[in-house]
């Protein structure tokens, strides 16, 4: 027979849980924000490799993905909409690790080899997101506690 389950309450009530679930809400948020501004610092390079990638409308995806990056980064730093920020930076990471760095595409080995690094970087972010958008919908501390779930 399998054991049953039950699911337990998302507690930080341990000493220094808060602090340390904002520390990481800041390196994780605050990380992909940052990565965002870089969307709009170098525009016309980041263009032409979503353009050599194949990207539709590659000028508008790199700034609309620079405007996600920094909104569902910052969302995550101060906790407000956490579920939208972090299902969406879930979402963006996936589907720009398989399009954007498809290393198993790559001929060159230097190539690849930073391809896939960059691939699994992109992978275990969204893991994290995913992480972050399970306890999204409960109170956190340190946050503005705006949400829509």
């Amino acid at each position: 027979m399998l054991a049953e389950f039950t699911a337990l309450p998302f507690q930080l009530d341990t000493p220094f849980a808060g602090e340390l679930f904002l520390l990481g809400r800041l390196l994780f948020g605050g990380v992909l924000a940052f990565t965002g501004t870089n969307h709009f610092a170098d525009v016309d390079a980041m263009t032409g490799y979503a353009e050599f990638k194949g990207l539709p409308l590659p000028r508008f995806s790199v700034v609309a993905s620079g405007v996600l990056l920094v909104a569902a980064g910052l969302g995550v730093v101060v906790g407000a909409f956490p579920v939208l920020s972090a299902g969406a930076l879930a979402v963006f990471l996936v589907v720009s690790a398989v399009t954007m760095h498809d290393f198993w595409a790559i001929d060159d080995p230097e190539e690849r080899q930073s391809e896939q690094t960059n691939f699994l970087k992109n992978m275990y972010g969204a893991g994290a997101a995913i992480a972050i958008l399970a306890v999204g919908g409960t109170a956190w501390p340190y946050a503005v506690g705006i949400g829509l779930f």
